[in-house]
């Protein structure tokens, strides 16, 4: 059992919450993540790890709030238990000097970007992160990223905070002044890391890109995470979660996280109407 020291919202639908698991926090590094279960039947859940502190032994999530997993986990409080954390699984990103680099987070990819961005100043890198929200109210750690980076732009699809319109067009802006840029990291939804990767691909700007394939046992054996990277299948969780982006197959990913839908609303349904859950409109 894994207690939770800390559970604070975000923004709406967006939890965070810190559990004491003094093992994986040993051993984490940026780009990794666990697989957990809230309770002893649950379903396992991948998540990234967007913070850990190895003195006090514990690690950050931050999720959103979709089906019913996700859900039944948010309505957590401090000092409540989860059932596992598996972990920490997948290979940590590749961080070396690489001279002037930008991080890009898409609204819940923000909160991995974070630990990312702040190895990566630690190494000596000018770092620029690219941080993208729906509207103000989604905003979460700008101050964090602040501090891990060099320099941050914010965009709200919207304009109701930052510069209006996707990162993809900040990022538009600083090619095309000419900026210096050594390498990419991108992390959010598959659309977003999609066209971050089309258009560096045109520059021959390296970005790499950390994945977020269907997975179950989060070790390589199920096959559930495949997807394919320079025309063969690779597994997510054991060759990943970072690639290549400009090898990645983005409308296969797409396509395979839409899979399971349906049954995913159906369960959602079943146990809302169980325990009586409502949600507000």
């Amino acid at each position: 059992m894994f207690k939770i020291l800390k559970h604070q919202e975000l923004g709406p639908k967006m939890q965070l919450i810190e559990l004491y698991a003094p093992l994986v926090a040993k051993k984490t590094e940026a780009g990794q993540f666990v697989i957990l279960r809230v309770y002893e039947k649950g379903e396992r859940i991948p998540l990234t790890i967007a913070d850990f502190d190895r003195e006090k032994g514990t690690i950050t999530i931050v999720f959103q709030e979709i089906g019913k997993s996700t859900h039944f986990l948010a309505t957590k409080q401090a000092g409540d238990y989860i059932s596992d954390v598996l972990g920490p699984l997948g290979n940590p990103t590749e961080v070396e000097y690489f001279g002037s680099v930008i991080c890009i987070g898409g609204g819940i990819g923000v909160a991995p970007v974070y630990p990312l961005s702040r190895k990566l100043k630690q190494k000596g890198n000018k770092v620029t992160s690219i941080i993208g929200y729906r509207s103000k109210n989604y905003v979460f750690w700008e101050e964090k990223m602040k501090s891990a980076s060099n320099k941050v732009f914010i965009a709200t699809n919207d304009g109701t905070y930052g510069e209006k319109g996707f990162v993809t067009d900040v990022l538009k802006h600083l090619m095309d002044n000419k900026e210096c840029i050594n390498r990419i990291f991108a992390i959010g939804p598959a659309i977003m890391m999609k066209a971050v990767a089309d258009m560096t691909k045109e520059r021959g700007i390296k970005t790499i890109v950390s994945l977020n394939s269907i997975m179950v046992c989060g070790m390589g054996m199920c096959g559930a995470c495949r997807v394919t990277v320079g025309g063969e299948t690779k597994f997510t969780c054991a060759d990943g979660p970072d690639f290549d982006a400009h090898l990645v197959d983005f409308n296969i990913l797409m396509k395979r996280l839409d899979t399971y839908k349906e049954e995913e609303k159906i369960s959602f349904e079943k146990w809302k109407e169980e325990v009586g859950y409502y949600e507000e409109s």
